[in-house]
């Protein structure tokens, strides 16, 4: 069973919205801050949002600070990223992750294969 299920993705122009989730299957997902990266062609990988084990605290990058938004539902096992005012350079894949740590996101223990996210102009 893959432990972190992306979906939600697709094409949207620009100033446009989409809400990313992220299905986790792991037994313990309260236990983890969960997170949101991505990776365009040609790119390095970027950190987009955090969000902390119990959804009481989320930080993010620059970049998307202000029209990205982070949720968790830990009932259902599940993490959001609302993407709002979408710019062509959002386009990318977007990965959520889980990992031990809220700080230190990119220590993750689990990732998902990806969601992908194509913003027109």
């Amino acid at each position: 069973q893959v432990p972190l299920v992306e979906s939600g993705g697709g094409l949207v122009q620009a100033g446009g919205s989409l809400r990313l989730s992220c299905a986790a299957s792991i037994r313990t997902f309260s236990r983890y801050a969960m997170g949101w990266f991505r990776q365009a062609p040609g790119k390095e990988r970027e950190f987009v949002a955090a969000i902390t084990r119990s959804g009481d605290s989320t930080r993010y990058a620059d970049s998307v600070k202000g029209r990205f938004t982070a949720s968790r539902e830990n009932v259902k096992n599940t993490v959001y990223l609302q993407m709002n005012s979408l710019k062509p350079e959002d386009t990318a894949i977007y990965y959520c992750a889980a990992s031990p740590s809220y700080y230190l996101m990119s220590q993750y223990d689990y990732r998902g294969q990806g969601t992908q996210v194509t913003v027109s102009s």
